[in-house]
C-alpha cells in the first residue's frame, strides 16, 4: 500500500468541507419577485377589485384600516413599463399609477371585477356596514373615463347579493360565481351579456360551495381554485382542495365542469405528497405564458384559516401538476389583487409573452394595509441568502 500524502489528504478535506458549507449557505430557488412602482402618496387599501383593459390593470373599490367604517369607491390605472432585453435591466421596469373616476355605486370591499372585451365591470361586494352583501354592478368605458349601471344579479324580485366572488370573463360574455352573504356559502353560477344587459342563472358548480377563491381563464376556459368553505367533504379544515375546470357554452344545460386534480395530498399516487400549503383563501392569482416549458398560472398570498402566507405555486395546464416557486418576498397579506398584463419577459431559456403582478392587499385582522406591487419572473432566480 502506498503511504497517504498527510498534506495532499488535507487539502483535499478541506476543499470538500468548504464546497458543501458553501453549497448549504447559497440555497436557491427558481423565482423571483421585483417590486414595481407602488401607489404612491395614495393611502393603502386591500380587499379590492381588479379588471385588465387594453393592457392596462384597474384596482378599484376595497378597505382602507386608517377609515375603518368607510370603505372606497376609488379606481386607480396600473401602466406597466417595458422591461429591458437583459435580465441585468430588469429594476428599472418600474411603470406608473393613475387615479380615474371613481367607482359610482357606494363604497365597498370584496367586489368581484372582470372585462369583456375594452369594457371593465365592478360589482357585488361588503357595505360600509361589514356586514350588507351588495348585488348591484357598474361597467367602466377606460375611452372616455365613465361608469354606468348594469344589471343586478337576480330573478324578477329576488336578488342574489354576495362578496368574495369568483368571475371568468370571455369575449362577449362574463360568469360570476359561488362567494358569501356572510351566512350562506354559494355555488351558483351567473352568466352575463352585455348585448342583454342581463344575468341569466347556470347550472351550479359542482364543487365545493365557497368563497374568497382564486379564479382565472385559459384557452377559452375557466379555472376555479382554493376557497373557504366550512363543512364541506372536499375541504382541509375550512379550505378547499377540489379543483375545476369550466367550459362555457351558450346553453347553460350544456356547460361542462371537469374535476382536475387535489390541490392537497389526497391520491394514493406520489405527485401530491408535497401539496402541503397550496389550499388557501383570499388568495391572488395571474397567468405567465408563452414560456420555453410551457403556460402557467401562478398562485400566492391569502391566508390559511388565521394565518397569512406566502408560498407561492405554479400550475401547469399541460400536466395538471403543481410545482412549488419562490415565495412572495413582500409582507404576508390577503386580499390582495393579482393580474395578468402582455410584454415579453426575459427567463432563463428565452422569453414568456405575458407578465404576472400582485399589489395592495390588508394584513390579518385587516389592521393594516399594502400599496406595494410586485412582480413575478418565475425561471430566474432567487437567492435567499
Amino acid at each position: 500500500m502506498k503511504p497517504i500524502n498527510i498534506a495532499l489528504f488535507s487539502l483535499m478535506l478541506l476543499a470538500i468541507l468548504f464546497s458543501c458549507t458553501k453549497t448549504r449557505s447559497s440555497t436557491t430557488s427558481n423565482g423571483l419577485w421585483l417590486s414595481r412602482a407602488p401607489l404612491t402618496g395614495i393611502a393603502a387599501f386591500g380587499a379590492a377589485a381588479s379588471f385588465t383593459v387594453n393592457n392596462l390593470a384597474y384596482v378599484g373599490t376595497g378597505l382602507n384600516p386608517l377609515t375603518p367604517k368607510q370603505k372606497l369607491t376609488t379606481l386607480y390605472k396600473y401602466t406597466p413599463a417595458a422591461i429591458p432585453s437583459t435580465p441585468d435591466g430588469l429594476d428599472s421596469a418600474y411603470g406608473s399609477w393613475t387615479q380615474m373616476q371613481a367607482f359610482p355605486g357606494q363604497p365597498r370591499s370584496n367586489a368581484v371585477g372582470f372585462n369583456i372585451g375594452n369594457t371593465g365591470y365592478i360589482g357585488s361586494g361588503l357595505a360600509n356596514d361589514g356586514v350588507t352583501a351588495l348585488d348591484d354592478f357598474y361597467a367602466y368605458n377606460p375611452n372616455t373615463n365613465t361608469w354606468s349601471p348594469i344589471d343586478s344579479i337576480h330573478t324578477g324580485s329576488t336578488s342574489y347579493p354576495r362578496f368574495d366572488a369568483a368571475a371568468f370573463s370571455f369575449d362577449t360574455t362574463a360568469y360570476v360565481l359561488t362567494g358569501t352573504d356572510g351566512n350562506n356559502y354559494f355555488g351558483d353560477v351567473w352568466r352575463y351579456s352585455p348585448t342583454a344587459n342581463t344575468w341569466i342563472q347556470q347550472i351550479n358548480y359542482p364543487g365545493s360551495n365557497r368563497s374568497g377563491a382564486i379564479s382565472f381563464v385559459y384557452k377559452n376556459q375557466g379555472y376555479l381554485v382554493t376557497g373557504f368553505t366550512p363543512g364541506d367533504k372536499w375541504a382541509i379544515d375550512v379550505l378547499s382542495y377540489d379543483f375545476w375546470r369550466f367550459t362555457p357554452t351558450n346553453d347553460s344545460s350544456t356547460i361542462a365542469w371537469a374535476r382536475l386534480r387535489d390541490i392537497y395530498n389526497t391520491n394514493a399516487a406520489s405527485f401530491d405528497n408535497g401539496y402541503t400549503n397550496i389550499i388557501r383563501h383570499n388568495g391572488s392569482g395571474f397567468l405567465i405564458l408563452g414560456q420555453p416549458d410551457g403556460d402557467k398560472a401562478y398562485i400566492t398570498l391569502g391566508s390559511d384559516n388565521g394565518t397569512d402566507i406566502t408560498s407561492t405555486w405554479e400550475y401547469d395546464f399541460a400536466s395538471d401538476l403543481w410545482t412549488a416557486k419562490s415565495s412572495f418576498e413582500g409582507t404576508p397579506r390577503t386580499g390582495a389583487v393579482g393580474f395578468t398584463l402582455s410584454g415579453t419577459v426575459p427567463t432563463t431559456a428565452g422569453a414568456a409573452a405575458t407578465r404576472g403582478f400582485v399589489a395592495t392587499g390588508l394584513n390579518q385582522g385587516n389592521s393594516d394595509a399594502f400599496a406595494d406591487c410586485y412582480e413575478f419572473f418565475p425561471n430566474l432566480v432567487s437567492n435567499q441568502h
